[in-house]
C-alpha cells in the first residue's frame, strides 16, 4: 500500500493521493456542513459566507486577494451545498506553502466587512435575477422546492432574493463561529505533493482556527405526499418547455442501491438508453432525455428530464408517465442489464483516471457519509447485480403513482394540454415564473 493511502486511511479528515504527473497540486478544504445551517428566512446566508470569507481573507479587500491569488500561479474558488461548503483550488508546486498561508487568512483571519457584504449582496441579487433567465434552472429549483415541501432539502442552497436581502453581518459572523472550526474540517490534496507535505499542509490550517463543537446532520430523511402533483412555472411566450417528473429516489445504503443505479443507467443514463431513444431518436420531441439517481446524506429525488417545444409537451410527458408505468411492470430486459454494467464499470476508469478525481471519490464518501467501501468496492458491486435485482429495485423503490411533475412553459399555451397528459392528477397549480 502506498504512503498516500496510509496516511488518508489514518485521519478520515485529512486526504491525499500523490501523482507527480504535473507541478500542480488540488486543494479543497470543505466543511461538514452546508446550507442546512441557512437561519429561517436567510436563505443563501452559508453561501455568502464562503464568498466573503475568500473576498475577505487576513483583511485585504477582494481585489488584493484575487491578484494575491493569481500572483503565485493559483485558482481559489467557494462552493455551497445542502451539505457542505468547499474551496477548491490549485496552484503549481512551488507555491504550496504561500496558497497553504492564503487558505489560513480565508479561514481563520477573514475580516467579513460589512460593506464588502453589501456589495456582495448586491452581486449575488442581481445573478438570482439572471437566473430567471435559465429555465432549465427554474425548473430544477421549482421541482426541488415542491417534492421536498416542508424539508430542509427544498431550500435554495444558492439563495433566494428574501433570503439574501434579509442577511447581516452579524448573522454571518454567528455562522462562522459555528461552521468554520477544525471538528468541522476535511482537507484533501492530490498531485504533484507527498503525504508529509500534505499532513503538515492540513495540520497548519487545521491548528490556526479556533476549537468548537462539531456539527451533527439532523435532518430527517424526506417523505412525500401521495399522488401526482403538477407545478406549472408560467412564463409568456416560450415555445420550448422544460419538464422534470420523478419521486423518491436511493440512498447509498440501501441494500438494493446498486440495483436501481443500474436500472436507472439503462432507462435514462446515458444516449442510447430507452428513454433517450423514445423521446428523441424515434420521436424527436426533446434534444435529450435522461434520467438521474443522485445521492446526499438523506434521501435524494429520482427524476426524468425532457425539454420539448410547447407543442409536443403533453405528448412527451405523457410518453415519460407511461414509461415509468411499463419500467415498473416489466423492468429492464437481460441485454439492457448487461449493457447497463458493462458501460457503468467501463466508464467508472474515467473517474478514477487522475489523483484530483480518485481523491474527490474519497472526499464524497466522507462527506456524505457513505457506506464503508462505497467506492472502494464500486465496480464489484455493479458487476453483482442481477436482472431479478434490478427489477425489483425499481418496484419497490420507484412510485408511478406518488410524483412531482415541475414544467417551465407558457400556461397559455401549454397548460390545458399538460394537466390533460396526467391521468389521476391529484393537483395542479400554476406560479408565475418571478415568484420566490
Amino acid at each position: 500500500m502506498s504512503q498516500a493511502h496510509i496516511a488518508a486511511g489514518a485521519d478520515p479528515n485529512f486526504l491525499v493521493e500523490t501523482s507527480h504527473d504535473l507541478p500542480l497540486v488540488s486543494v479543497t478544504v470543505a466543511l461538514r456542513m452546508g446550507a442546512l445551517e441557512d437561519p429561517p428566512g436567510g436563505e443563501g446566508s452559508v453561501r455568502l459566507l464562503g464568498r466573503l470569507m475568500r473576498r475577505s481573507a487576513g483583511g485585504r479587500s477582494a481585489e488584493q486577494n484575487d491578484a494575491l491569488v493569481e500572483g503565485i500561479g493559483a485558482a481559489l474558488g467557494a462552493d455551497v451545498t445542502q451539505s457542505t461548503v468547499s474551496f477548491q483550488g490549485s496552484v503549481i508546486t512551488r507555491s504550496l506553502d504561500r496558497f497553504g498561508e492564503f487558505l489560513v487568512d480565508a479561514l481563520a483571519r477573514p475580516a467579513l466587512p460589512e460593506d464588502e457584504l453589501m456589495r456582495l449582496k448586491r452581486e449575488t441579487l442581481a445573478e438570482l435575477t439572471e437566473t430567471l433567465d435559465d429555465d432549465r434552472s427554474l425548473a430544477r429549483r421549482w421541482f426541488r422546492k415542491r417534492i421536498f415541501a416542508g424539508h430542509p432539502y427544498g431550500r435554495s442552497a444558492g439563495g433566494t432574493k428574501a433570503g439574501v436581502e434579509h442577511a447581516t453581518i452579524d448573522t454571518l459572523r454567528t455562522l462562522y463561529r459555528r461552521l468554520v472550526v477544525p471538528e468541522n474540517l476535511v482537507i484533501a490534496l492530490a498531485g504533484d505533493v507527498t503525504a508529509d507535505r500534505a499532513a503538515r499542509f492540513a495540520s497548519d490550517l487545521a491548528s490556526a482556527l479556533s476549537h468548537g463543537a462539531p456539527l451533527v446532520d439532523r435532518t430527517p430523511d424526506p417523505t412525500m405526499r401521495p399522488g401526482r402533483h403538477l407545478v406549472l412555472v408560467d412564463k409568456p411566450e416560450r415555445t420550448q418547455t422544460q419538464i422534470i417528473v420523478g419521486g423518491l429516489g436511493s440512498h447509498p445504503s440501501d441494500p438494493d442501491h446498486f440495483p436501481l443505479s443500474v436500472a436507472n443507467t439503462a432507462f435514462g443514463g446515458t444516449f442510447t438508453a430507452r428513454l433517450m431513444q423514445e423521446v428523441r431518436v424515434k420521436r424527436g420531441w426533446s434534444y435529450g432525455a435522461y434520467s438521474s439517481l443522485p445521492y446526499d446524506r438523506r434521501r435524494q429525488a429520482f427524476s426524468m428530464w425532457t425539454f420539448p417545444k410547447g407543442a409536443d409537451a403533453a405528448p412527451c410527458l405523457a410518453l415519460e408517465l407511461d414509461m415509468l408505468e411499463k419500467l415498473r411492470a416489466k423492468g429492464l430486459t437481460k441485454a439492457e442489464l448487461a449493457w447497463s454494467k458493462r458501460y457503468l464499470v467501463r466508464s467508472h476508469a474515467f473517474a478514477i483516471d487522475t489523483a484530483a478525481k480518485r481523491v474527490g471519490l474519497k472526499l464524497d464518501a466522507t462527506l456524505y457519509e457513505l457506506p464503508a467501501g462505497y467506492y472502494e468496492n464500486y465496480t464489484e458491486n455493479l458487476r453483482a447485480v442481477t436482472l431479478e435485482q434490478a427489477n425489483s429495485a425499481l418496484r419497490e423503490r420507484l412510485s408511478d403513482e406518488n410524483l412531482l411533475i415541475a414544467l417551465v412553459g407558457t400556461e397559455s399555451s401549454v397548460g390545458d394540454g399538460v394537466r390533460a397528459a396526467v391521468p389521476r392528477l391529484a393537483s395542479s397549480e400554476i406560479v408565475p415564473y418571478d415568484t420566490e
